[in-house]
């Protein structure tokens, strides 16, 4: 006897390949079997969907976000669930919740940390991922460790990137972090301490992941008016150390001269014919996202945040930091406010959605003075402060998803419009990034054809990860599957409303067990912590 049989859909496998109409059954969390429509016996079946005109693709699978913590807060993963998703991996861009030298660090690495979250102490990675492994989880997790993370464990947070004793340790660190289940590595290098790190004290961590043959994902260190020194960065840190290279959210940002994608890709391809194995992956929209604290220069970013906040209350020290030549978004020295948005913020909620152009007229202060202010007022809760800028080229995006190695992120985390995180937030597009790539990019504008973008989330970051029998419909393989409709998929989310979950959803089962039924969710966390990875 089936446990679900999903009837007469439209069947994806996510492998790229056209669809067929069929039946997909399941049995004890897997795959039991895939018939064209009509050929399967279905009398016995514990549960039968009737899916008809709707298609059936495997589960989503986010490659690169945030949710390290808001898993731990809250493991339903509303926002990532209500448009199908079934896996995350997170622990990227350099930020992991571990390891930690005593649970009073954890407070200062874990992305979107709030202290209303309940949750067992850690200290080791093996640790982190057993206390979310207890967790009620609404989708399977597999987590990289960060190098900043790293970092801090071993030199803290002081203005240097440590000592060649320094870097054995966090190689060490590294190691045991893969043997207690990290899936690979990451590294933020716009982003204190990753900023201060160059490719010597990068490659020996990174010869780590590549002994265990599991990815390095990074945040390259520029992606305007340098992006070439940061791409080949990048490059050269995998040439030497052998490591896989996964290049996140590669499109330039603003201030790259308009050649910028096409170069890169002619450096990725002039590189892989040397034998670097080379992806990359792209956000499906133009808003850029990241912390507020990020365009502090990094001599502001060093030390506690005591340190940091005793900086932006000091007015000789904030003209210095306004100075600074080369912040973290050109969009800011160019002094584009309009563009940008308070996108996150615990103390001053009520500016979310707005420009900053409309925050410096409400304060009669100039915008910059307005974004220094907000992460003062937000004190402790200074890491969890976001904003969105206007960043991004479709074009460039296009170009991209064109290419074969491509997947489609999120770089958002998952959250809830109800609950102890209601009032946080990863993007703009955080609850609706998968259904806005195939509503837009997809159905709209025809960039790729159904299956093709079906691809891009499932089959393509699924086999760059390693993760064992997901990311197909196939007989075998664990039963993550979404059912939509792709005439009615779309993202709800706005600037001023970003919290609205997407349409279209029908049906989400993760390890077999639905999450989503008829578009509502259904109070059943099948989610897993993902520790085993295909070589």
């Amino acid at each position: 006897m089936y446990d679900l049989v999903l009837k007469g859909g439209e069947v994806f496998d996510g492998s790229g390949g056209s669809s067929f109409i069929g039946d997909v059954a399941v049995k004890d969390g897997m795959i039991a079997a895939i018939e064209p429509s009509g050929t399967l016996q279905i009398t016995a079946a514990e549960d039968v969907i009737d899916v008809s005109g709707l298609v059936v693709s495997p589960g989503f699978v986010d490659m690169h976000t945030h949710s390290d913590f808001t898993l731990i807060a809250d493991g339903r993963a509303e926002s990532q669930v209500h448009q199908g998703v079934t896996t995350e991996v997170i622990g990227q861009c350099g930020a992991s919740c571990a390891p930690v030298n005593s649970k009073d660090d954890i407070r200062r690495v874990a992305p979107w940390y709030t202290d209303k979250a309940t949750h067992k102490p850690w200290l080791g990675f093996g640790d982190y991922l057993d206390v979310l492994d207890a967790t009620q989880l609404g989708v399977n997790v597999m987590a990289f460790v960060g190098h900043g993370t790293i970092h801090r464990a071993v030199v803290g947070g002081e203005l240097h990137p440590g000592e060649a004793d320094d870097v054995k340790q966090m190689a060490r660190l590294v190691d045991q972090c893969m043997d207690e289940g990290a899936g690979g590595f990451s590294s933020g290098l716009e982003y204190f301490p990753g900023i201060l790190a160059a490719p010597e004290h990068l490659v020996p961590l990174c010869e780590v992941a590549a002994k265990y043959k599991r990815l390095y994902a990074t945040h390259v260190r520029n992606r305007d008016t340098h992006y070439d020194l940061g791409f080949a960065e990048a490059i050269a840190t995998a040439r030497q150390s052998g490591a896989k290279l996964q290049i996140s959210h590669i499109q330039p940002k603003f201030g790259a001269p308009d050649y910028a994608m096409e170069h890169t890709l002619e450096m990725i391809e002039t590189a892989r014919r040397y034998d670097t194995d080379i992806a990359f992956d792209v956000i499906p929209h133009d808003w850029n996202n990241t912390l507020m604290a990020a365009i502090l220069p990094k001599w502001a970013q060093a030390g506690t945040l005591d340190d940091i906040l005793k900086r932006l209350a000091d007015p000789e020290q904030r003209e210095r930091i306004k100075a600074n030549p080369q912040p973290m978004w050109l969009i800011v020295k160019a002094e584009k406010w309009s563009d940008i948005v308070v996108l996150n913020a615990t103390h001053n909620k009520d500016l979310v959605g707005m420009d900053f152009a409309e925050i410096g007229r409400m304060r009669n202060c100039h915008p910059y003075d307005a974004v220094l202010d907000i992460l003062l007022e937000e004190g402790d809760d200074l890491m969890s402060c976001m904003w969105a800028s206007k960043s991004f080229q479709d074009s460039d995006i296009d170009l991209c998803l064109h290419q074969p190695e491509c997947a489609v992120i999120s770089d958002t985390v998952a959250t809830a419009n109800e609950g102890v995180l209601k009032d946080h937030l990863g993007s703009l597009t955080g609850y609706g990034w998968a259904a806005r790539f195939l509503q837009y990019y997809v159905r709209d504008r025809g960039i790729l054809t159904l299956a093709e973008g079906i691809a891009k989330l499932t089959s393509v970051p699924a086999a760059r990860l390693g993760l064992k029998n997901r990311g197909v419909l196939k007989v075998g393989y664990h039963a993550d599957v979404c059912v939509f409709d792709k005439v009615n998929i779309a993202s709800n989310a706005t600037a001023k409303n970003p919290r609205r979950y997407a349409s279209g959803i029908c049906h989400v089962a993760v390890n077999g067990h639905l999450a989503m039924r008829d578009g509502a969710r259904v109070p059943v966390n099948a989610g897993r912590v993902i520790r085993e990875f295909a070589v």
